[in-house]
């Protein structure tokens, strides 16, 4: 009488191997995927810290207007009436808006963070509140735009964009993967790398079409881009 015995039921070596190598290759294809995710959430953030401390300026320029007071106006405007001094940085722009109450020193700290740019400064409590021994890199920059400047015109952008010039790879806070522009305006909108300077939205004969979309540079004229950003922005260091 023959004993039947049951066979193994467990995979071979082969079928492990097989399923390793499908399970890499799906993690493998899922990876960009996920980065690119995260990146863009990233960036979607601090668009939204830029747009915070654009609704500050906004508030302050709006009010002196209504005020007429020449030292709540548009960073260009209180360049030229020598309320920012000369070779200002964001964070003497900062103090203004903490000097008149349009935002706090913890919450202007935050603004100017970001992935890769962990900026710090100590809030002095006043009143009115000041920022002092600031280090690292402020996520932001600060275009001189004025109150006669278009809509379009550029506010702010992330530290890594020079205007109309290629996103250089090692740059903070979002290297030569994308960067972000606030306008005068308020619109706001990430761009990936390409969008980055006139070629990338056609060359020339849209001009028109990259200073609506990404910004017109305070200086130039409608329909003229010129590279390199521009004089008097403010930024740290």
């Amino acid at each position: 009488m023959k004993i039947k015995t049951n066979k193994s039921s467990g995979f071979t070596l082969i079928e492990l191997l097989v399923v390793i190598a499908i399970i890499a290759i799906l993690a493998a294809l899922a990876v960009p995927a996920l980065t690119s995710a995260l990146n863009k959430a990233q960036m979607t953030g601090t668009m939204n810290n830029g747009r915070q401390l654009y609704l500050a300026q906004f508030q302050m320029s709006t009010d002196g207007t209504a005020t007429g007071d020449p030292s709540s106006a548009w960073p260009g405007d209180l360049l030229v009436g020598n309320y920012l001094p000369a070779g200002a940085t964001i964070v003497d722009y900062a103090n203004i808006l903490l000097a008149k109450g349009y935002l706090k020193g913890g919450d202007i700290i935050k603004l100017l963070n970001a992935p890769s740019t962990p900026f710090t400064a100590t809030v002095n409590i006043g009143p009115p509140e000041t920022l002092t021994n600031a280090q690292q890199i402020a996520a932001l920059r600060v275009y001189p735009v004025k109150d006669a400047d278009p809509s379009n015109a550029i506010f702010c952008v992330t530290h890594n964009y020079d205007y109309d010039t290629a996103l250089a790879a090692g740059t903070v806070p979002y290297s030569n993967k994308g960067f972000i522009s606030i306008q005068k305006g308020g619109n706001a909108a990430t761009f990936r790398s390409g969008q980055d300077t006139l070629a990338g939205w056609g060359g020339n004969g849209n001009e028109i079409k990259f200073q609506n979309q990404v910004g017109l540079k305070t200086g130039d004229a409608e329909g003229t881009v010129t590279p390199n950003n521009p004089a008097g922005m403010l930024q740290f260091p």
